[in-house]
């Protein structure tokens, strides 16, 4: 049983390959923006572990899955991308596809939940998709999407479990390959597993020596859970502040990889989330929104066991209401 689950999860695993993340490179070039990586203002002291910051956050709309969602809706047959594609989000893949629709030239529909945050809300329907609502505590979103695609006969662009989508986030580590000569540890946040996996793959080429983990909130753990049992577990819609990682369970084709590749889930609180938006504006004077913060306070938990380290830290997005983003740091919104 054990060898038949070990070739499982290399058979799953090998779907998505270093070949695959060039690819959607040269697919992707046109459009998305080779982001920086920042590195603290402030002065450290000797012996302290660095962070080197990769500035998704200033990609273009506002966040990483730009890469993937492109990259997707871009391989597909010109007859076939005419017809329009559906996603389901609560705001950054959203935003995503709708501009990758639009710079394509096809139709994008979206199902959103009806809590998601205004401000992503308001930059979808800016990009000229058609928002679905639906309550994410009782309805489906995968259902709604899959009626929408067998009615309409569009395609559907998934937020995270797709090998091209995987390819197309994995093109940040091939950036980061370029723009850091030297780094030990790499954490990333999970939410369904995309860009962990995809980033992993490419540095599992690149750089086999790098340690490479992931970070969710702890009301979010899905990912941990499933890693201490050795298969994907699901567990009810996460409250937590990190809208981005407000899923059930790791992906089918991400869980493997994540497996294979990613030493380890660190979990951190709500409050440390906060303090990891602090720490990113005092530091390198960027706004960033929850959930990359989670990966920033598993960084800094990571630091005290790593003294002299170099870390990298995937910020994933900056798409945050400015309200929202104040409420946070001052105490109120929690």
């Amino acid at each position: 049983m054990l060898a038949i689950q070990f070739f499982f999860v290399i058979l799953i695993s090998m779907s998505i390959t270093f070949s695959d993340i060039e690819q959607a490179r040269k697919r992707i070039a046109p459009v998305v923006y080779r982001t920086p990586v920042l590195q603290s203002i402030n002065e450290r002291d000797k012996g302290e572990a660095t962070f080197f910051f990769k500035c998704e956050n200033l990609q273009r709309s506002g966040a990483f899955k730009l890469r993937g969602a492109y990259n997707k809706i871009a391989a597909l047959p010109e007859a076939v991308r005419q017809k329009g594609v559906v996603a389901f989000s609560s705001g950054n893949h959203a935003r995503a596809v709708a501009t990758a629709a639009r710079l394509l030239g096809t139709h994008a529909k979206i199902v959103m939940p009806n809590d998601a945050p205004e401000v992503k809300l308001q930059a979808t329907r800016a990009v000229g998709a058609e928002i679905v609502l639906y309550d994410r505590y009782r309805e489906s979103r995968e259902a709604i999407a899959q009626s929408i695609c067998e009615t309409e006969r569009r395609t559907l662009v998934p937020p995270f479990d797709d090998p091209l989508i995987i390819a197309g986030q994995g093109t940040i580590g091939l950036e980061l390959h370029e723009q850091m000569p030297e780094f030990d540890l790499l954490v990333a946040p999970i939410g369904g597993g995309g860009l962990i996996s995809g980033v992993a793959t490419a540095l599992a080429e690149l750089r086999p020596e790098v340690q490479i983990f992931g970070a969710e909130a702890e009301a979010a753990n899905d990912t941990f859970l499933s890693l201490q049992k050795g298969e994907r577990v699901q567990i009810p819609v996460p409250k937590t502040i990190a809208d981005g990682m407000q899923v059930t369970s790791p992906g089918k084709l991400t869980f493997p990889i994540i497996q294979q590749r990613v030493k380890e889930i660190i979990l951190v609180s709500e409050h440390e989330i906060v303090e990891g938006m602090r720490f990113v504006a005092e530091h390198i004077r960027q706004i960033i929104e929850p959930t990359p913060a989670v990966a920033v306070a598993a960084a800094r938990k990571l630091a005290t066991r790593f003294p002299g380290a170099r870390i990298a830290v995937i910020l994933s997005g900056g798409n945050v209401d400015m309200k929202r983003y104040r409420e946070l740091l001052t105490g109120k919104g929690m």
